[in-house]
């Protein structure tokens, strides 16, 4: 079987293109924010917020910087996915 190319080799996949992402300011920046309904939530994340799996099947919040940072080439390549309360709490 032939091995898969890596995935970090690969263009990072578009956001669903029929959810809406909001803009929301934080003492940090600027992010762009897209709630994720559970039934879309198929793989497993890291919280960055608690540091616990976001489960599939888990409604969730996906968060990414409005511009890219300092060696990025998107900032879409820096979006995050967090537990809808951990992401309410952050500042």
């Amino acid at each position: 079987m032939a091995k898969r190319p890596s995935k970090h080799l690969r263009a990072p996949r578009p956001l669903s293109s029929g959810a809406f992402a909001r803009l929301e300011h934080r003492q940090d920046g600027d992010w762009m924010v897209q709630s994720m309904p559970a039934d879309a939530a198929t793989k497993t994340y890291q919280c960055p917020g608690c540091g616990r799996p976001v489960a599939p099947g888990t409604a969730h919040v996906v968060a990414w910087p409005r511009e890219a940072s300092i060696g990025s080439a998107s900032a879409v390549d820096e979006r995050r996915h967090w537990h809808t309360p951990c992401w309410q709490r952050r500042r």
